[in-house]
């Protein structure tokens, strides 16, 4: 494991009553005893940077911790994109997962846990990993990358402790004293404490939801029994009508249904191909998805986020003529294939495009699915099962990346971000502990014209959340994918973390660590000039064409788009369409194409609106 350099240490644990324990650590044995509730906990004086070392816990029995470093240690928590590991990243990453062995960078992967009734004290399970190109794999990405960076300048150990859960809102990760501040999320929380009423719940959603499915798979045409399979090569498709892939079916004449749609394409793969590694990629697909080549099942995979990379068993891909088919099955909403992505085969150095013309044919409709209780989205439940029981270990500080899952209800989120920190120092008991957060990236369709926003929204919020003393951000509005809500690229928010931290945790008071941030606004005439902090060494449009992203509005508040240039360390704004404009609005959009102020040190300036107050628009998600 990875202790806390520079902190009094906790080694707590259990044993009978009134027993006597004792821990051994660098030479120095320290010692206590159980009270009746057979709990005990021990504090070890203030340690260096070092390692590697032995730790012996004693009482009736005998416990030896070896490999112990002293370093720093970052819990690591939010939703899915903290939570993605390296194994997804792959692709996008050969040579760093490749070159990953350092015993000095260690991860600790909390096994996800949620819990209505009280704190819980203790984990599941888990254990600590050394990173290698094995281990590296389960790493999340983004702490992987900042750890990396931590240890290569600091040249101590890294402990990261994964603590996050995919789709996550904001108040699971509170206490229940911070969730009273929220009275509809506190009652939401007390609801559940009644274990009678989720067991009750979780036994009829999974009987709807498992009718569902059963009345699906007995509707569906394709697999009728009795007649050939549609996934068969030998099945005649000849009557089945075409449509482009990648795209969505509701845009190319089935409309909205949900139910199953078999999708098939006949291709011609040369004879160099066969042999060799094979991998079929097929983007993500919404919502799941059985892939079968010449009549073998290749792949499957339950729900529309992960990319679909499926290797291909020898003897499966044969030379020329070949069928693909994909089974896809859509519980609600537009069911398809998610454009501007790769769909392709590889194998020997050679590439078959898949794209273009698919025949397709409808297999069964339904009713969207029967929705379902996710628990651990309850608030509460996963501080109670995942944070409180780290609170004990001293840590550095917190890498938080979150906030999708309430982008769309945005009001109360810059509350419930400023109570988090609070609820999380009080818990560490570290008032000044650093918290450092990635804003939101740039995700979904660019529009052409100035509108609301409510992933503009949420980074605003997060920048306003910079008052509270001892944060920082990373500002990723480069890193996103459009069409891809689990963007591959985490080196740069690892990056742009690591720099925050290099600030507000480690006290490199010369350091750029952040883009242009939003100080205040002057109006003279049909002209606003604003100023920044974190100008670094100066402003610039990168690419070096004109300065994009500024909207502009008068007192109708109908922003327009707005003419911008650099003076000095300020930026100016103004539209002949507005004579006398009230404020300035900057990358507020979903995905804002274009917006590019940043400082000379290559980091982007973060969205922000000059209203005093943040208008809470909601997301389109």
């Amino acid at each position: 494991m990875v202790l806390q350099r520079d902190a009094n240490v906790n080694v707590w644990g259990w044993a009978a009553p009134q027993e006597a324990v004792s821990v051994t650590f660098l030479s120095k044995t320290h010692r206590t005893t159980t009270g009746a509730d057979g709990k005990w906990s021990i504090k070890l004086p203030r340690l260096k940077a070092g390692g590697p070392f032995e730790m012996t816990i004693a009482a009736s029995n005998k416990l030896v911790i070896k490999n112990i470093l002293v370093g720093d240690v970052w819990l690591c928590s939010g939703q899915s994109n903290m939570e993605t590991p390296m194994s997804r990243l792959r692709d996008k990453y050969p040579e760093v997962i490749a070159q990953a062995t350092n015993p000095r960078i260690r991860q600790f992967d909390v096994p996800l846990t949620y819990a209505f009734d009280k704190p819980r004290a203790d984990f599941t399970g888990g254990k600590w990993m050394e990173a290698n190109p094995q281990t590296v794999l389960q790493f999340s990405g983004v702490a992987y990358f900042f750890a990396k960076e931590i240890n290569a300048k600091y040249q101590v150990p890294v402990g990261i402790i994964k603590d996050a859960v995919g789709g996550s809102p904001a108040e699971a990760w509170l206490s229940g004293d911070a969730l009273k501040q929220f009275p509809t999320y506190e009652q939401q929380a007390a609801k559940y404490k009644d274990s009678t009423l989720v067991a009750s719940i979780k036994q009829k959603e999974q009987a709807a939801t498992a009718a569902w499915y059963r009345q699906l798979y007995q509707a569906d045409k394709g697999e009728a029994p009795g007649q050939t399979p549609w996934y068969a090569p030998t099945f005649d498709a000849s009557g089945w009508k075409t449509m482009q892939v990648p795209g969505y079916w509701a845009d190319q004449g089935l409309g909205p249904v949900n139910g199953v749609v078999w999708f098939r394409k006949e291709f011609d793969a040369p004879a160099a191909m066969v042999g060799p590694p094979a991998r079929i990629e097929l983007g993500t697909i919404v919502d799941a998805d059985s892939v079968y080549l010449n009549g073998k099942l290749v792949g499957t995979t339950g729900y529309q986020y992960p990319p679909r990379k499926y290797e291909l068993p020898a003897g499966v891909l044969k030379p020329g003529k070949n069928v693909l088919v994909v089974r896809v099955i859509n519980s609600s909403g537009k069911g398809g294939f998610t454009p501007e992505k790769k769909y392709e085969l590889r194998a020997g150095g050679q590439t078959v495009d898949l794209r273009g013309p698919w025949q397709y044919q409808l297999g069964a409709t339904a009713a969207p699915a029967p929705g379902t209780t996710t628990f651990q989205y309850t608030p509460g439940s996963l501080f109670n099962g995942m944070i409180a029981p780290v609170r004990p270990y001293a840590i550095k500080g917190v890498l938080w990346y979150q906030g999708e899952s309430n982008a769309g209800r945005p009001a109360d989120y810059q509350a419930l971000l400023t109570a988090l920190i609070a609820d999380w120092r009080k818990h560490f008991q570290q008032p000044n502990l650093p918290f450092i957060y990635a804003q939101l990236p740039n995700f979904m369709a660019a529009k052409k014209e100035p509108g609301e926003s409510g992933w503009a929204v949420m980074r605003d919020i997060q920048r306003r959340g910079l008052a509270v003393p001892h944060t920082g951000m990373a500002v990723i509005l480069d890193a996103g994918e459009w069409n891809d809500i689990h963007p591959l690229d985490k080196q740069t928010p690892g990056h742009r973390l690591a720099l925050a931290a290099q600030k507000v945790a480690y006290g490199e008071k010369n350091l750029v660590a952040s883009g242009p941030l939003y100080q205040s606004m002057q109006v003279a005439g049909n002209k606003v000039t604003l100023s920044f902090a974190s100008a670094g060494s100066g402003l610039v449009a990168k690419g070096g064409g004109p300065l994009m992203g500024f909207a502009v509005a008068g007192t109708d508040k109908k922003f327009v788009w707005a003419q911008a240039k650099i003076e000095g360390n300020k930026v100016v704004v103004w539209s002949d369409q507005v004579t006398a404009p009230v404020a300035v609005r900057y990358a507020w959009a979903d995905n804002p194409e274009g917006a590019n102020l940043y400082n000379k040190e290559g980091l982007p300036a973060s969205t922000f609106t000059t209203e005093p107050e943040v208008p809470l628009a909601t997301s389109r998600l």
